[in-house]
């Protein structure tokens, strides 16, 4: 449905919350090396708990081999650099959101690539810095799962 992309993720703790984010919400999870941890990380497992088998976890050596391998309907960054707020966007199955490295967020190279249209971000108070990592992807891909009518979810 939607691709959640780690641009060099640092923390092993925010990607294990996002496997466990992408198991319980049926999303794809790619990670763009270099890792700044073993995927067996103990706090990555312990974030993760018992989802590790619910979500395929795919590692791409660079961004342009996430590109060319899955080849993303759209991609849109998420960044404090962002001039397009997220909840403007109709978003569609197959889109992928792009998420940089918790200590430095996307390179200006990769946002300039993706232009003013594919870089989003999350309002917050004047003089804040930014969200955490797993908080983030949460609030975009539950917003993005909202605009499909929750597709695939187990609805009460």
């Amino acid at each position: 449905m939607f691709h959640v992309v780690l641009y060099e993720p640092e923390i092993p703790a925010n990607t294990g919350n996002i496997i466990r984010l992408c198991a319980n919400a049926g999303m794809q999870l790619h990670l763009i090396k270099p890792l700044g941890f073993e995927l067996d990380d103990k706090k990555l497992r312990r974030a993760g708990l018992d989802y590790h088998e619910w979500v395929a976890v795919i590692e791409h050596e660079t961004l342009a081999d996430f590109v060319e391998t899955v080849q993303p309907k759209r991609i849109f960054a998420l960044t404090t650099k962002g001039k397009r707020i997220y909840s403007d966007v109709k978003f569609e199955s197959g889109d992928a959101f792009l998420f940089g490295p918790e200590t430095r967020g996307l390179p200006a190279s990769v946002l300039a690539e993706l232009g003013a249209e594919g870089c989003l971000y999350l309002p917050m108070q004047v003089d804040s810095r930014s969200l955490n990592l797993s908080n983030t992807v949460a609030i975009i891909l539950y917003e993005a799962w909202r605009q499909l009518s929750f597709a695939g979810a187990a609805l009460k």
